[in-house]
């Protein structure tokens, strides 16, 4: 994958975490199967920097089970800023599908 795909990826591998984290609580190793699902190759080394990232701008939160380890399961949900996100995104994909796909 080339360093433009990757770029343009990012944008719909945020979509899909949004959009399942709206739905209920996520871990890393569910969203990894879920974008395979979809045909997505990503890797464990590019999501898990996108997940921190995506918790610093407030999108997200994550929370591990008291006691567990370092490397234990981590769960993501939602923010209220994350659905504000997620509602301005579906309205966008939305109207590019009207544009690009339906030509509208």
């Amino acid at each position: 994958m080339t360093g433009v795909q990757t770029e343009i990826l990012l944008a719909f591998w945020k979509v899909h975490i949004l959009h399942h984290a709206d739905e209920a609580p996520i871990a890393g190793q569910d969203v990894l199967k879920e974008l395979r699902r979809h045909g997505y190759d990503i890797s464990p080394g590019t999501l898990y920097p996108l997940l921190a990232r995506m918790q610093r701008l407030g999108w997200l939160r994550s929370k591990v089970a008291a006691g567990a380890g370092k490397r234990a399961r981590r769960d993501y949900t939602i923010t209220p800023k994350g659905q504000e996100v997620l509602a301005l995104l579906r309205a966008q994909v939305e109207e590019l599908y009207r544009e690009v796909v339906l030509g509208d």
